[in-house]
C-alpha cells in the first residue's frame, strides 16, 4: 500500500514523463557527449525518460542544436554568427539618426563587438494549436511579449497580439496555407520593424517593406521599429511653417502647417484621395518627402495612383506603401505603422515629410476583424475597446521637432470615409478628436459640380493663420464670411425678383468666389497665383463676368501676370507679404487686363 502511494507522488510522475528531443549535428557526438546531453535534459525537464534522435545537418558549420517540444538550445556556429549580426544591426539602427556621426557609430559598433560574447542561445519553441483567417493560437511559448515577432518553421513571420494564461494569439504576415496544426514556432525576441533608407524613394513596397514594383531589391540603410513612441512635449515645436496643398479653398480658409494632422473626411467618391494626390504633386521643388499609405484598396486603384504620381514627376520624392483589399487583415493593420516608421527615418534626419493614410476607416475594420478572431469582446459597432488607442498612437507620432531633436517634421493627412455624411459615428469622432482640424467633403456639393467639394461650415483648421504666409492671410481675410453671407442670402432671394443693387453686387461676388474655388485635378496653384486670384476677386474683378467665363478668364489673367508683371510675382514670393502698394498694383494690373479683353 505504501509502495503504491510512493509511486503516485508528483516526483515519480514527472520522472516517468517522456521527453522527446532532436539533436542536429555536423560531427557525430560520441557516447560520452550523448550521455552529458541526456543528463542535461533530465535535469532541465525533471524526467529520466529521455528519447534522443540524432540528425546530421551540414548547414550548422560546427557545433549542434538541441530541440525539444518547447525549447531550442543553439550551440552552433551558424547561430552565433546570427547573434553577432543582430548585435551589429541593433547598434546601427539605434544610432542612425542625424545626431550621430559616422565616426560615432563606428566607435559604438567597435566597443559592442569587443564586448560581444558568444553564448549558447536558448530559444523558446511553441506548437501551433489552431490556425485560420490569418490568426494562429500557439501553445508552449510562455514568455512572449505583446508585439514580438515569432518565426514559423515554414519561414512565415507572425506578431504576438494576444497573451493569455495558457497560449498566445499571433497574427500572420503572409498566407496561412503553409502553417498547419503542429507547426513549430520560435520566439525571436525582436519587436516588429522595417528596413528604412533613401533607396525607398520612388518605390512601391508592401507593409513589410518588400518591393512589389518589379524594380529589384531595395538596399536599406537602417532598421526602425514599426511601433515607436511619439516625440515628447519637450522635443516638439509649434506649427508655423505652411504646407501648401496648391488647392485654393484649403490654403486660403483651412491652412495646413508642417507638423499638423489634418483629417480629410467625407462619403465615398467625394474626392478625398484627389485632395491628397494634389497635395503630394504640389510638393515638387519644396524640399518635402511624401509617403502614401494605401490601406484596403483595389490593386488597380493603387496602380493608377502610382502612374499619376509618376507622370507628374512626384514619385521621385514619394514612397508608396500598399496593403490591398486582397492582403490579409494583419498586413492592412501594420501598413500605416510601417509607413510612419519610414517617415520617421527622414524626420529625424531633419527633413519635412507629408504622410497620407488612405484610409483609416478600412484600417479600423481590419483591426476589428483581427480582434474578433482573437475572441476579444466587441464593443460599440463591434469595434474593440482599444480602437481609439489604435489611431491615437499612430497620429501622435506626427509632429514638428525642435532643432535639438532633429528639426524635421511629419505632416499627416489621414482619410476617413463616412456613411451618408454621418460624422458622429464611432471612428470619425475618434479621429476628429485626435487631429488638428478636418476638411469635410460633401456629396451634395460634389454632385452640384463644386470640386473640391469642401464644406466651408464644417471644415476647420485648429492651427489656422499660424500656418499661413502674411500675404495669404491678408488676401483671404474675409472670404469665409463672404461665402457664408452668399449662401444665406441665396436661400432668401431665390424666389424674389426685386433686389436692390447692394444685394445684387453681394450675390454676384459670392457666385464668382464659388466658381473660383472650383479647381481641376492635378493642377495646383502656387502661393502667388492664389494671392493674385483672391485680391482680384475681393476687388470685384470677376463679379460682372458670366459664371461660365470666370475660370477661363482667371487662367488667362494669371498667364498675363507671369508674362507681363513678373515683378509682382517676385515680390510676393520673396517677401511673402501683401502691403497696400502691392495690393494696389495687383488690382490695377488685373483691371487693365480686363479692359484689354
Amino acid at each position: 500500500m505504501s509502495q503504491n502511494r510512493r509511486n503516485n507522488t508528483p516526483d515519480s510522475q514527472s520522472a516517468m514523463k517522456e521527453v522527446y528531443a532532436e539533436l542536429l549535428y555536423v560531427t557525430a557526438p560520441d557516447e560520452k557527449q550523448i550521455g552529458r546531453i541526456k543528463d542535461f535534459l533530465a535535469k532541465e525537464f525533471h524526467s529520466e525518460n529521455i528519447t534522443l534522435e540524432l540528425k546530421e545537418d551540414a548547414s550548422l558549420k560546427s557545433g549542434f542544436i538541441l530541440r525539444t517540444d518547447t525549447r531550442e538550445y543553439d550551440w552552433s556556429e551558424k547561430g552565433r554568427i546570427e547573434q553577432l549580426k543582430n548585435v551589429i544591426t541593433h547598434v546601427v539602427s539605434d544610432n542612425s539618426d542625424s545626431r550621430f556621426s559616422e565616426e560615432g557609430i563606428i566607435s559604438i559598433l567597435r566597443s559592442n563587438i569587443e564586448e560581444f560574447e558568444l553564448e549558447a542561445a536558448d530559444k523558446e519553441v511553441g506548437v501551433v494549436k489552431w490556425v485560420g483567417d490569418g490568426i494562429a493560437n500557439i501553445d508552449g511559448i510562455d514568455h512572449a511579449c505583446y508585439g514580438e515577432i515569432v518565426l514559423f518553421d515554414c519561414g512565415i513571420k507572425g506578431m504576438v497580439q494576444d497573451v493569455r494564461r495558457d497560449e498566445i494569439g499571433v497574427i500572420l504576415f503572409g498566407r496561412d496555407t503553409e502553417v498547419h496544426e503542429g507547426s513549430r514556432v520560435v520566439r525571436t525576441g525582436k519587436m516588429a520593424g522595417i528596413s528604412v533608407g533613401d533607396a525607398f524613394l520612388g518605390r512601391v513596397v508592401d507593409a513589410l517593406g518588400a518591393p512589389i514594383d518589379g524594380q529589384g531589391e531595395i538596399e536599406g540603410s537602417g532598421y526602425r521599429p514599426i511601433e515607436n513612441s511619439a516625440p515628447s512635449i519637450v522635443d516638439r515645436k509649434s506649427v508655423s511653417k505652411p504646407m501648401e496643398t496648391g488647392i485654393l479653398s484649403i490654403d486660403s480658409m483651412f491652412p495646413i502647417g508642417r507638423g499638423q494632422r489634418e483629417l480629410i473626411i467625407g462619403d465615398r467618391q467625394t474626392g478625398k484621395t484627389s485632395i491628397a494626390m494634389d497635395a503630394i504633386i504640389n510638393q515638387r521643388d519644396k524640399d518635402m518627402i511624401c509617403v502614401y499609405v494605401a490601406i484596403g484598396q483595389k490593386a488597380s486603384t493603387i496602380a493608377k495612383l502610382v502612374n499619376t504620381l509618376r507622370k507628374s514627376g512626384a514619385m521621385d520624392y514619394t514612397v508608396v506603401i500598399s496593403a490591398t483589399a486582397s492582403d490579409p487583415a494583419p498586413l492592412q493593420y501594420i501598413a500605416p505603422y510601417s509607413g510612419t516608421a519610414i517617415a520617421e527615418y527622414f524626420m529625424y534626419q531633419g527633413k519635412d515629410v507629408l504622410i497620407v493614410y488612405d484610409d483609416l476607416s478600412k484600417h479600423a475594420v481590419a483591426y476589428r476583424a483581427i480582434s474578433l478572431l482573437l475572441e476579444r469582446p466587441p464593443g460599440r459597432e463591434a469595434y474593440p475597446g482599444d480602437v481609439f488607442y489604435l489611431h491615437s498612437r499612430l497620429l501622435e507620432r506626427s509632429s514638428r521637432l525642435t532643432p535639438e531633436a532633429g528639426g524635421g517634421s511629419i505632416t499627416a493627412l489621414p482619410i476617413i470615409e463616412t456613411q451618408a455624411g454621418d460624422v458622429s459615428a464611432y471612428i470619425p469622432t475618434n479621429v476628429i478628436s485626435i487631429t488638428d482640424g478636418q476638411i469635410y467633403l460633401e456629396s451634395e456639393l460634389f454632385f452640384a459640380g463644386q470640386r473640391p467639394a469642401v464644406n466651408v461650415g464644417l471644415s476647420v483648421s485648429r492651427v489656422g493663420g499660424a500656418a499661413q504666409t502674411k500675404a495669404m492671410k491678408k488676401a483671404a481675410g474675409s472670404i469665409r464670411i463672404d461665402l457664408a453671407q452668399y449662401r444665406e442670402m441665396e436661400v432668401f432671394t431665390q424666389f424674389s425678383s426685386d433686389l436692390d443693387e447692394g444685394t445684387k453686387k453681394q450675390l454676384a461676388h459670392g457666385r464668382a468666389l464659388m466658381e473660383l474655388l472650383k479647381q481641376p485635378l492635378g493642377a495646383p496653384f502656387n502661393m502667388a497665383q492664389q494671392v493674385i486670384t483672391l485680391v482680384a476677386a475681393n476687388a470685384h474683378i470677376f463679379s460682372d463676368l458670366e459664371v461660365g467665363e470666370i475660370k477661363q478668364f482667371r487662367m488667362e489673367m494669371l498667364k498675363d501676370f507671369a508674362e507681363n508683371h513678373r515683378d509682382i510675382i517676385t515680390r510676393l514670393e520673396t517677401t511673402k507679404d501683401l502691403d497696400d502698394d502691392l495690393k494696389k498694383a495687383i488690382v490695377e494690373a488685373a483691371a487693365a487686363f480686363k479692359n484689354r479683353e
